[in-house]
C-alpha cells in the first residue's frame, strides 16, 4: 500500500498538511508524487527541501525539466519554455537559498520517469496511447518493454512530460498528474487516474491511497493562500 500526491506547484504548506494528514491515518505508509513539484506557487525551493528530507519518491514532470534545463541547457527549448510557464515564481523562491539550486537539480536528474510499483505505474503525465502502434502485442505481460520508449520520446508532445492523449491501457493502474481537473478523475475504460486536483489554483492537493491497484482512500485539502498569494 502506497500514498501518491498530485501536482504540488510550489504550494508548501498545503503539502505539509497533506503530508502529515496521509502520516497520521497511515503512519510509515510510503510516499511517492507524481511531479510538478515547482513553478506557479510561492515556495518551491520550500517544496523541493520537503520532498528529499521526507525521501517522498517523484517522477518528474516537465516544470521540473523545464527549470532543470534553465541551467543546464539554456539554449533548448525546455528551457526557453520555462519563462512562459511560472519561472518567476520559482526563482523568486531561490532568492535567499540559491546554493540549493544545483542540488535539487541534481535531485531532479536522478529522478526516474516512471515508477512501477507493486500497486501502480506512476508517471507525471501517463502513457499516451500512441505507443501501442510501437510496442510488442504482449507488452503487457512484461511493462519492461516501455522502459526504452518513455526514455527515447520524453521530448516529445506524447512523452510522460508532457502528454494530454488519452492512456494507453497498460494493464495495470496508472497513476496521472499534469492534467488538472476540479476532483479526482478515474478513465476506467483505460485504467487510468488523474491526481492534479488544480493546487496552485486554489483548488487543492490531493493524494490516493493504492494497494494492489485499487484506491482505498482519498485524502485532500484546500491550497493556502499563503502559497497562492
Amino acid at each position: 500500500m502506497i500514498a501518491v500526491i498530485g501536482d504540488i506547484h510550489g504550494c508548501y504548506h498545503t503539502l505539509v498538511e497533506l503530508y502529515n494528514k496521509i502520516i497520521k491515518k497511515y503512519p510509515d505508509l510510503k510516499v511517492y508524487s507524481v511531479g510538478d513539484l515547482i513553478d506557479r506557487g510561492n515556495n518551491s525551493c520550500d517544496v523541493m527541501e520537503f520532498v528529499i528530507e521526507k525521501k517522498i519518491e517523484f517522477t518528474p514532470g516537465n516544470h521540473e525539466y523545464m527549470f532543470y534545463n534553465f541551467f543546464k541547457e539554456p539554449s533548448s527549448v525546455f528551457a526557453r519554455s520555462w519563462v512562459f510557464n511560472g519561472s518567476e515564481a520559482t526563482l523568486e523562491s531561490y532568492e535567499d537559498n540559491e546554493e540549493k539550486v544545483f542540488s535539487h537539480i541534481d535531485v531532479i536528474k536522478k529522478a526516474p520517469f516512471y515508477i512501477n510499483t507493486q500497486d501502480c505505474f506512476i508517471s507525471h503525465a501517463g502513457i499516451s496511447k500512441e505507443y501501442e502502434h510501437f510496442l510488442p502485442k504482449d507488452f503487457r505481460t512484461n511493462l519492461s518493454a516501455l522502459h526504452e520508449l518513455i526514455y527515447n520520446d520524453y521530448r516529445s508532445d506524447r512523452g510522460v512530460l508532457w502528454c494530454r492523449d488519452e492512456p494507453l491501457n497498460i494493464g495495470k493502474l496508472q497513476i496521472i498528474g499534469h492534467t488538472k481537473h476540479q476532483e479526482i478523475i478515474l478513465d476506467e475504460d483505460n485504467n487510468a487516474v488523474y491526481i492534479d486536483t488544480g493546487a496552485y489554483v486554489g483548488n487543492k492537493l490531493s493524494a490516493i491511497i493504492v494497494e494492489k491497484e485499487q484506491i482505498i482512500d482519498v485524502i485532500d485539502v484546500k491550497t493556502h493562500l499563503n502559497d497562492i498569494i
